[in-house]
C-alpha cells in the first residue's frame, strides 16, 4: 500500500508565518521596552514612569503592559538582563599558585570591570530584592559564586590558616571585594577608581598574606 505524504495547505503555512511575525514584533517590542529601561537607568533615572520607558521604547504609554504584568515584572526582567550581559566579566583565570600579589591585583581589577559594568543597575536590583523573590534569589546566586571564587583564589592561604580564621578572612574580603563596598567608598568617601583599587588591594593583602608560624 502506497502512503501519501499530507502537505499543509496553503492557508495553514500562511497561518503559521503570520503567527511568526507577530510573535518576533511581541518579542522585539518586549526587549525594546526593557532596553529602554535599562538605558534610563544608565542616565541616573532609577525609578522612571511608565510614561519614560515608553517614550524611550518609542511605544505608546497604553501597549506598555502589553508585554509585561507590571512594573515589578520589567524590572524583574530588566535586571536579568543585564546580568546576563556582564556574565563574562565574572570570570577569573587567575591561578592560586600565582604569587599572592598577582593574585589580589587581578581579583581587585576584575571586581572593579565587573561593578561598573553592573553599574546603576546594581542598585536597582538591592533596592527591588526585598520585594522581588527572584531578583533576591539572583543575588544570592552571584554573591555566593563570588565567595566561592575567593575560597579558590587563595586555597593554599586559607588552608594554612585552619578552618575557623578562613571563614573570617573570606567574609572580611567578601565584604570588601562587594558591589557596597565600592559604591560605599565611591559616592560616600569620594574615592576615585584608583584609590579604591589600592584601598581593596592593601586591605586584602593584609588579610591573606598572614605569616604562617611552623
Amino acid at each position: 500500500m502506497t502512503i501519501t505524504a499530507v502537505r499543509p495547505s496553503a492557508a495553514k503555512t500562511a497561518a503559521g508565518a503570520a503567527e511568526d511575525g507577530r510573535h518576533a514584533i511581541r518579542e522585539r517590542n518586549r526587549m525594546a521596552v526593557v532596553d529602554a529601561m535599562l538605558t534610563l537607568y544608565a542616565s541616573g533615572n532609577l525609578d522612571p514612569s511608565s510614561d519614560q520607558i515608553a517614550e524611550r521604547a518609542g511605544l505608546s504609554p497604553r501597549s506598555l503592559f502589553r508585554y509585561f504584568d507590571d512594573i515589578d515584572d520589567l524590572v524583574r526582567v530588566a535586571v536579568a538582563r543585564h546580568h546576563h550581559r556582564v556574565v563574562p566579566l565574572a570570570e577569573l583565570d587567575t591561578a592560586s599558585a600565582a604569587p599572592i600579589a598577582e593574585r589580589v591585583r587581578r581579583l581587585v581589577e576584575q571586581r572593579l570591570r565587573l561593578f561598573d559594568a553592573i553599574a546603576s543597575v546594581g542598585t536597582v536590583a538591592r533596592v527591588r530584592a526585598p520585594f522581588q523573590p527572584l531578583i533576591a534569589a539572583e543575588l544570592a546566586t552571584a554573591r555566593a559564586f563570588w565567595r566561592e571564587q575567593l575560597r579558590q583564589l587563595f586555597a593554599p592561604e586559607l588552608r594554612a590558616m585552619g578552618k575557623s580564621t578562613a571563614a573570617h578572612v573570606v567574609a572580611s574580603i567578601d565584604v570588601l571585594a562587594s558591589y557596597e563596598s565600592v559604591q560605599l567608598m565611591r559616592d560616600d568617601q569620594g574615592l576615585s577608581a584608583t584609590q579604591i583599587a589600592a584601598a581593596l588591594v592593601h586591605s586584602i593583602t593584609a588579610l591573606v598574606n598572614v605569616p604562617v608560624t611552623p
